[in-house]
């Protein structure tokens, strides 16, 4: 039975996990993730009852109940390095016996559902629109430290994506949960996500420095492998997807549409359209 090191997984003095300061107990089996740790509350807010709290660094966790269901809503700040820590911290909890620090036998599978904020890359992907990731594409690095299996249709997204942005390396494609995206995305527009490895030059944000990439929020834009088109962009959908594969979860990823690019427009009241995603996915549980 594989044992883990003290360094590969380390654990607080109180037998928590090192970065989310979280035990078993402190989560349910479904957990909703936001980026921003001030929406933490935005998602409580409308709890029945909030039973556990933690605040550690960008990891702020708030577990209760909503009509009755056990609920765990986590933020994650930005990025796939942090979801990396957090998918990773979070599996630990459910199939990895802390004490003894071995692997469980029996695996967990949790129902992680992203709810972010995205911008829109088409011109009638219009504003305040709820899209569901059919599948996240990853332009970060993440997946090249793990051995991550794509299907014949993900292989060939990328390998194309590869070569028409002239990538120096090969980005990656992965498909989300279709059971929760029929329980939680039914009536959602659906799409095909972006995932970049930063807010200003890899989303083609020009404030001060010379990008290399200068075109590629319109590459983007035109890319297609036959239907398969790039609908929106963000920072963490696809980090998801692959860690949400590679063990065992079921992952989906819900975005509010508050810009559109092709159209460089921003929501007005992009808190409206945040909410009324929350809430619809409250109501889905």
């Amino acid at each position: 039975m594989q044992t883990i090191s003290e360094t590969d997984l380390i654990l607080n003095k109180d037998g928590s996990v090192y970065h989310l300061n979280l035990k078993p107990e402190n989560i349910s089996d479904t957990i909703l993730t936001v980026g921003d740790p001030s929406r933490v509350f935005r998602v409580s807010q409308y709890f029945d009852t909030i039973d556990f709290e933690m605040n550690r660094r960008e990891f702020i966790t708030h577990k209760g109940t909503y009509k009755g269901k056990k609920v765990t809503v986590i933020s994650t700040g930005m990025g796939t390095d942090n979801v990396e820590i957090f998918m990773t911290e979070l599996d630990a909890l459910v199939n990895v016996d802390l004490k003894t620090r071995q692997v469980k036998e029996k695996k967990k599978k949790l129902n992680i559902i992203r709810i972010g904020t995205s911008g829109s890359l088409q011109e009638d992907l219009r504003l305040g629109s709820h899209l569901v990731s059919d599948f996240g594409v990853g332009l970060d690095t993440l997946m090249t430290f793990y051995n991550l299996r794509q299907t014949g249709q993900e292989n060939t997204v990328t390998n194309k994506l590869r070569d028409y942005l002239d990538f120096p390396f090969k980005p990656y494609c992965v498909e989300g949960s279709t059971m929760l995206r029929e329980k939680f995305a039914f009536d959602m527009v659906r799409g095909n996500t972006v995932t970049c490895p930063g807010f200003y030059g890899p989303q083609g944000r020009n404030v001060r420095l010379d990008l290399k990439f200068p075109h590629l929020m319109e590459d983007l834009m035109y890319f297609h492998e036959e239907d398969f088109w790039l609908t929106n962009f963000e920072m963490e959908t696809a980090g998801y997807y692959a860690l949400g594969r590679l063990m065992g979860h079921e992952m989906l990823s819900l975005n509010a549409i508050i810009a559109n690019r092709a159209k460089n427009k921003f929501s007005k009241d992009p808190d409206r359209v945040i909410d009324s995603l929350i809430r619809k996915v409250l109501e889905r549980l």
